[in-house]
């Protein structure tokens, strides 16, 4: 039996009563964050921000210059992600893809209010917490949440895994800023290390953030009325395999299929301890957020679609997990929230047109994702506190 940060010696003792071997390796990762990129990370620290947002940013994109001015332990490690492993299949990718956006609307409605909220349960939410990039509120927690949407439109988009596709880039950016947050927070007095074990670790981001990506959505978009054959489910998890993977999740814990998956999702959670005020603030922020996002202004109208958002998200996450966040006691029957919301949208679907509000759709998500005018922003934080880092 392994020695556990201490907010796990309960929920760790549980889990191995289930199941020894997914608990312990589950656990095993909590102070494991990206074997190979922090060390990289480490040492270029001292290196100006302005080189190191420009030398980031030009090997991701591939300019000529930057690859040739950036220290050799930066291009090694662009070398070895460059190359693609053997089990990926990007013709396997096909019907996932394909899956999404037939279903686009449902899907990032369900990883918005469902499998992200969910996800936050766990101590993941410190991370966020303590950075304040979303706790934060105004163009912050906005600009992160559209961010979201940007990085799961390009994973999905044809070729966007492939190396110069924006799938692969964004990927490869959020890998950077994990573990440029990893090494801040890891120097903040704010995180404890003895409770938490390491901040954005590889147990979350493997055995908890990939699943709410992939199983935990779909699921939830079912709910909602979508449909996914089977052939299109195991492609779903083919392509956040490879995501996690660009992520820098090591393969000890990245799933190979989704009987994996949900293995290593449900002893995690039984591993995690319950959730706290660091869960609830993080995971309400995206209801005060989501008004904005649609582009509405109406005080009214806004408390509206506020009070709609927690009824659905209460319906997919369940009573339980809703009542512990706090959220308003809204209709509590969930077969009656979510057959309101299939019809809903098939009456739209029929009084404009399946063409029509195919197209209304996209323009709508794509709205809500975050395109800056000079293409992907690869500046990074430097400092742990958003507040108080600069721009990125």
């Amino acid at each position: 039996m392994l020695s556990p940060p201490s907010a796990y010696v309960d929920g760790y003792s549980k889990a191995r009563q289930v199941d020894r071997e997914a608990a312990d390796n589950y656990v095993r990762h909590l102070t494991i964050g990206d074997p190979e990129l922090d060390p990289v990370m480490q040492e270029i620290a001292d290196l100006p921000p302005a080189d190191l947002h420009r030398l980031v940013g030009g090997c991701i994109e591939r300019r000529e210059e930057a690859m040739r001015r950036a220290p050799r332990v930066l291009r090694d490690f662009f070398d070895r992600v460059t190359a693609v492993p053997s089990w990926v299949d990007f013709e396997a990718f096909t019907p996932g893809r394909r899956a999404f956006h037939r279903n686009m609307t449902n899907m990032l409605i369900a990883y918005a209010v469902g499998s992200a909220v969910e996800g936050f349960s766990t101590t993941i939410a410190k991370s966020f917490a303590l950075t304040g990039r979303v706790t934060g509120m105004g163009e912050g927690a906005k600009r992160r949440l559209r961010q979201n949407n940007r990085h799961m439109v390009e994973i999905y988009f044809p070729g966007g895994l492939a190396r110069d596709g924006d799938g692969w880039k964004i990927s490869m950016r959020i890998r950077f800023v994990h573990a440029r947050v990893r090494a801040l927070m890891s120097q903040s007095d704010a995180w404890d290390h003895d409770a938490l074990g390491i901040p954005l670790n590889a147990a979350h981001i493997g055995g908890i953030a990939l699943y709410t990506f992939s199983i935990r959505q779909f699921e939830h978009a079912m709910s909602m009325g979508s449909r996914f054959s089977r052939e299109e489910r195991e492609s779903i998890v083919s392509i956040w395999r490879y995501g996690g993977h660009l992520l820098g999740v090591p393969e000890s814990i990245l799933f190979r299929n989704e009987q994996e998956a949900r293995r290593i999702y449900r002893i995690g959670h039984r591993c995690e301890p319950p959730p706290d005020e660091d869960s609830i603030a993080v995971s309400n922020v995206v209801f005060k957020v989501i008004p904005d996002m649609a582009g509405i202004e109406d005080e009214k109208k806004k408390k509206s679609l506020e009070k709609y958002a927690y009824r659905l998200s209460r319906a997919l996450i369940g009573n339980r997990l809703a009542d512990q966040y706090g959220y308003p006691n809204t209709i509590r029957i969930r077969s009656l929230v979510l057959l309101y919301y299939r019809i809903r949208e098939r009456i739209k679907r029929l009084l404009a047109g399946r063409r029509l509000a195919r197209q209304e759709a996209f323009d709508q998500i794509f709205d809500s994702a975050q395109y800056d005018e000079d293409g992907v922003s690869y500046r990074l934080p430097d400092h742990a506190r958003a507040a108080r880092s600069s721009p990125w």
